[in-house]
């Protein structure tokens, strides 16, 4: 899965969990956003480092 779906994915169980009253899902939905932030990050150094490699 993308940065991108990880975020959204980590969204909604993070909502779910917040109108159910289950911190183990609200929790889980938080973990599901930060992989997803830390993915897009790893994606965008993995570019420059290709793109420098092409110059």
């Amino acid at each position: 899965m993308g940065g991108k779906s990880d975020i959204v994915k980590g969204r909604i169980k993070e909502a779910a969990g917040a109108l159910t009253g289950n911190d183990k899902l609200r929790n889980e939905g938080k973990m599901d956003q930060a992989v997803g932030q830390v993915k897009q990050s790893a994606n965008k150094v993995v570019d420059k480092v290709v793109k420098r490699m092409r110059e």
